[in-house]
């Protein structure tokens, strides 16, 4: 199979890519830094900086990532535009590239997040509920969303992937958290009860993988594992792991003062269930949040 991605460099392309290709597939990655996707994606992975390059060769899927870190910067004005030109942008000009193709692939995935529901608060969210807030992730995540399914109008199956926070053992909000932790400086965020939809890589590497082969899966899937945990439970046990305390919250206020907008992406959470996932049979390697946290420890 020969798969296209974009984003092929991010956190989970990399991983997808070094699936892929001990899978014997052949992949292209659209990069904006093709001299960087040999060292980063493997030697044999095809980098372009033009999807014109490809020219009339056979695509059989389209993995598209692409976008700028959502949370390595406070959503200025400038900031949301690149965000929204990262995501969006790419995937207008990724469709009319499939558009003028004569071969088209059989499927697109495209990237998103269960930011899209906003803050759920409380709710159990599946793919059938609706937005609960519409703050600036949740938009975004909407218009990507959104711009991925005009696809469908040319024939190819659209999958919108809905993902949670990633922990992997080489990037990620992971790594963000372990120099407090291990210096003992972890703690709840805001009041620790809001939800955190969690999700091992390989389990998201493996979803994705699930998804491009099952040619009935269309429309959006929550990529996360099916127990979401409370804030203050995935401090507590990130910190016992690593044999540290837990009593540093981190409170609100100053939170807000600081980050202005994007707290919400620490003080919001979503009870989100990938009830689709499980009703078309995919099996999660790690269900169970300390399992999956001392692996990915254990590879860091």
């Amino acid at each position: 199979m020969h798969i296209l991605l974009t984003g092929g460099t991010g956190l989970i392309g990399r991983q997808l890519c070094r699936y892929w290709l001990a899978q014997g597939h052949r992949l292209t990655v659209w990069s904006r830094r093709p001299t960087e996707v040999a060292r980063l994606c493997g030697d044999s992975v095809r980098a372009v900086a033009s999807l014109d390059e490809i020219g009339t060769e056979p695509v059989d899927g389209v993995i598209n990532l692409a976008g700028a870190p959502i949370a390595d910067r406070p959503w200025t004005r400038k900031r949301k535009a690149l965000l929204w030109e990262s995501r969006i942008g790419l995937t207008e000009q990724l469709l009319a590239w499939l558009e003028r193709r004569e071969q088209k692939p059989s499927v697109l995935i495209s990237g998103s997040a269960v930011g899209w529901y906003g803050d759920g608060g409380e709710r159990e969210l599946n793919e059938q509920a609706l937005p609960v807030a519409l703050d600036f992730a949740s938009r975004l995540c909407d218009a990507w969303e959104e711009t991925a399914q005009r696809a469908e109008a040319v024939g190819i199956r659209v999958v919108l992937v809905r993902t949670g926070l990633v922990l992997a053992p080489d990037g990620g909000f992971l790594q963000r958290l372990l120099l407090p932790f291990k210096l003992g400086l972890g703690g709840p965020i805001g009041s620790g009860r809001q939800w955190m939809p969690w999700i091992h890589v390989q389990d998201q590497i493996g979803l994705i993988d699930f998804l491009l082969n099952r040619a009935e899966s269309q429309g959006p899937y929550n990529a996360c594992a099916p127990q979401p945990v409370r804030n203050i439970e995935f401090a507590k046990t990130l910190a016992g792991i690593l044999h540290r305390p837990s009593f540093m919250p981190l409170p609100a206020l100053p939170l807000k003062m600081l980050l202005g907008e994007m707290s919400l992406l620490l003080l919001g959470g979503q009870r989100a269930h990938p009830l689709r996932l499980q009703e078309a049979g995919f099996t999660f390697q790690f269900t169970d949040l300390n399992a999956a946290l001392v692996d990915v420890l254990s590879r860091h």
